[in-house]
């Protein structure tokens, strides 16, 4: 199973959308805080939004749809499962 997945910041002022195998190894990689990376320069790592695919290229297609979408579609899609905008633990 793949997953796509959208993070954020304190604020909620930065959306970054991945995609990954491991989700959990993912998410601890995004918070080493690395500067060099947009997630550790944008501290992105709530994860908000969590999707799960089938196969990779799956997963790599909906990434590539999501990232396209403007700001308000992305937001509409996290509030649709996670209106709160709640961490979410990934299992």
């Amino acid at each position: 199973m793949f997953w796509v997945y959208i993070l954020t910041n304190k604020t909620h002022s930065t959306l970054y959308t991945g995609v990954t195998r491991n989700i959990a190894s993912r998410l601890h990689q995004h918070r080493t805080l690395d500067t060099t990376t947009f997630t550790g320069k944008y501290r992105t790592t709530k994860l908000v939004f969590a999707e799960s695919a089938e196969t990779a290229i799956d997963a790599i297609e909906r990434e590539k749809q999501i990232k396209r979408w403007r700001r308000e579609k992305k937001i509409a899609l996290i509030e649709s499962i996670n209106p709160n905008w709640e961490a979410i633990r990934p299992d």
